[in-house]
């Protein structure tokens, strides 16, 4: 013990080296930068969803009244909608209340947007969780085993397993997944949503195949990068040091590499967030799940275009906070990673 903890301190770069305030410095700058690109972002991408909803020349009043309506009967109902202002009045109006909470209403049911939202949102976001959690879990397994191993036939099988899973699209693999256990291995379930609160086994059980199918890209990626990083972290002075003292393999792989290896494959999944975000909403139609997808999908069939912006602009706020944390997690850890070694 004594000497693992000699070798540690031998390897591991004091408190003195790196000041608090130069540590805190690059943080704290990246959490600035990041929350100002964030509401960038957000303010582009919600305007630009606002001007193409704006641009579809929908015309709810006309579709509501019938073609029996007068002019004046639609002229009506359009300034009761609040169609007739101009286009910047509206956005602007649109995205003050949207701040808020308040997303208008459904021109054809009358139901508080917000409130449809709330309904479906659950099963979008555990889709989209339970997808990163897995991209994460098999991309991390992955990329360790194939450079601890590298050269060998695990590295090989990792690295092949891993190209295969990139030019799978999700819909393909949720469509093969369907098959294979609607049929061949009938244990998950493949189409319909079990709230948690009714049955949380059930609900896990219904997350499984839909995760599966969405993080297949992202966690082939992450077990590629991870490999190559940790694979040229290993080959660090520090880490020859550590070996050179005695530490365990394991040791040296998880508490000194691992950390700052770990730093660009969060990176890639930052790339992937908004293809996991999107694609679960995609991923939920294919499994017949009650989520934002449904919920965009019927309600652009119907032209109920405060429906579709409202889900649009929570899809486009959900990828916006993912890149912001990961961007603020990226940050600290390369900030603090060789003193946590």
């Amino acid at each position: 013990m004594t000497t693992t903890v000699a070798a540690e301190a031998a390897i591991a770069p004091s408190a003195d080296e790196v000041p608090s305030a130069r540590r805190a410095w690059p943080v704290l700058r990246t959490a600035l930068t990041t929350l100002g690109t964030a509401a960038t972002v957000f303010v582009l991408a919600t305007f630009a969803t606002f001007a193409l909803g704006a641009a579809s020349g929908s015309n709810p009043a006309a579709v509501a009244l019938g073609e029996v309506a007068t002019q004046a009967d639609v002229d009506r109902l359009n300034h009761l909608f609040g169609l007739d202002r101009p286009f910047l009045v509206r956005y602007v109006d649109w995205i003050s209340h949207a701040v808020t909470g308040d997303l208008g209403t459904s021109w054809f049911t009358t139901i508080p947007v917000a409130d449809s939202i709330a309904q479906a949102f659950p099963v979008s976001l555990s889709i989209a969780a339970g997808a990163i959690a897995l991209a994460l879990l098999f991309g991390f397994i992955g990329g360790v085993l194939a450079a601890v191993s590298q050269g060998g036939i695990v590295d090989r099988i990792v690295t092949l397993l891993s190209t295969v899973s990139a030019t799978i699209p999700a819909f393909v693999a949720a469509i093969g997944l369907i098959l294979l256990f609607a049929y061949a291995i009938p244990i998950f379930p493949v189409a319909g949503y079990v709230p948690p609160e009714q049955n949380l086994v059930g609900w896990l059980m219904c997350l499984v195949l839909p995760s599966i199918a969405l993080s297949l890209d992202a966690g082939a990626d992450i077990a590629r990068q991870l490999r190559t990083s940790l694979v040229g972290t290993l080959r660090e002075n520090y880490v020859i040091g550590a070996r050179v003292h005695g530490l365990a393999p394991a040791r040296i792989v998880f508490r000194h590499a691992l950390p700052i290896a770990s730093t660009p494959a969060l990176s890639v999944l930052g790339v992937h967030a908004p293809r996991l975000i999107g694609g679960a909403v995609i991923t939920e139609v294919i499994f017949g799940m009650p989520g934002l997808g449904q919920l965009a999908n019927r309600a652009a069939l119907q032209g109920d275009i405060p429906v579709v912006q409202g889900v649009l602009l929570v899809t486009i706020l959900m990828v916006v906070l993912i890149g912001a944390i990961l961007n603020l997690i990226i940050a600290r850890s390369g900030g603090t990673g060789r003193s946590a070694a």
